[in-house]
Formats: C-alpha cells, structure tokens, sequence
C-alpha cells in the first residue's frame, strides 16, 4: 500500500479565468522513498507539494493519505493527518530571533500532545540527530545559513513524521553548505523517512533516488 496516493487529481484556480496550475495526476509514493520534483517558475510543482502536504485543496479527484481518503475531510481531518504524519522545510528558515535553537525546535511541537518536559527531550534528540547538540542554546542570529536550515529541519523531524516535505531547501545556502543538508536528507532518508523535495536545481534533484517533473501543470516521472 502506498503512503501517499492521488488518483486523478486537478488543482484550478479562478483569476478571472481559468489556471489549471495541476492537471489530472495519478502519483504513488511509498514509505521510504525519496522524491524530488522539479520545474521551471510557475509550472505547478509547488502546488503538488501543497497537494501532498495538505496545505491545499485539490479541485478534484482522490487523495488517499495511509489509506485515508483526504479529499473533502475538512480542515480538522487535514490538521490531525499533517501533524501526525507530515513535516515541513521551506527555503526561508523561519525562526524565531531572541529564542535559542532547542526553544525553536520546540515551537514546532507546541501544539501537540506533548507535555513541555518531552518536547525538551524530542529537541534536543533532533539536534543530536542533525549534529547540532553543541549549538542547543545558541540564538539563531548567531548560526550560519546551514546552522540555520539544520535546525528548521530539526525542528520538522522532532515530532517524528512519516514525510518531509521541503520547498527548496537549499535555496538560500552556499554551495558548501548546501551539500551539508543534502547529506543530512540522504542519512534521514537511509533511516527511513520519506522525503519530498521541489527544488530548481538539477544538482539537488540528483540526489533523489525518484525524480519528478512537473511542465505546465502535468506531472512527469524522469
């Protein structure tokens, strides 16, 4: 049984005239895989990562979530599946100046069932698991753009997720640390996590062992 399923499935939007910023997809991923899903601006992959993540609705077709159909759940059915199953990395990091990194890694948490001794525990294996114990207590001001990038992935992973999803992860880091964050994917992919990355770089594509292409709304397999 795949972990993610869509079947047929359309995303359109109303600007004045029709978008068709998806057209009908029929995509299988299972556990364990690690996916990228590439494209020129505006084609629509980031929209299939909005699909995939619950962050959107499609307009039609099915949507089957570890065998639950999302399509029409609602706003709480889609909540309590992205909070059990699904994390999130984006290109800008997204941390709060004025909090260390483990309070950081914690906020991701905050409004789950955890109680705030086990979510210090969970932030503080995710930095361990990312290499960045030694940094727990630095301000987030004071990190490099790779520090910074680790520690918004430590925070996506501390509730242990099924799926990362990442929108251009390695968007704003240099070359050099842009391969420290690949090498982390790949060790949290070789640990069985399944991994959806959009990005426009061919180079961070190839890391994938499946690679998508998504033209003009229509998905591609590479």
């Amino acid at each position: 049984m795949s972990l993610l399923a869509l079947r047929d499935v359309s995303r359109t939007y109303d600007d004045g005239q029709p978008v068709h910023a998806l057209r009908a997809t029929t995509l299988s991923i299972d556990a364990g895989q690690y996916v990228s899903v590439t494209g020129p601006s505006g084609s629509g992959k980031s929209t299939l990562l909005n699909v995939l993540g619950l962050l959107d609705e499609p307009t039609a077709g099915s949507y089957r979530v570890s065998d639950t159909e999302t399509v029409g759940g609602g706003q709480r059915l889609h909540g309590a599946v992205r909070g059990q199953l699904f994390g999130f990395v984006f290109q800008a990091f997204h941390l709060l100046a004025g909090r260390t990194a483990v309070e950081n890694v914690e906020i991701g948490m905050l409004y789950g069932p955890l109680r705030r001794r086990q979510r210090r525990r969970r932030a503080e294996e995710a930095l361990d698991r990312i290499g960045l114990a030694h940094r727990m207590h630095a301000d987030p001001r004071r990190l490099s753009g790779g520090e910074r990038q680790r520690v918004a992935i430590a925070r996506a992973i501390a509730a242990r997720p099924a799926v990362l999803f990442c929108d251009e992860p390695t968007g704003n880091l240099d070359s050099g640390n842009t391969a420290n964050v690949l090498a982390l994917l790949r060790e949290l992919n070789d640990q069985g996590l399944t991994l959806v990355v959009v990005t426009h770089d061919p180079d961070v594509a190839g890391h994938a062992g499946r690679r998508l292409q998504v033209i003009d709304g229509t998905v591609r397999e590479q």
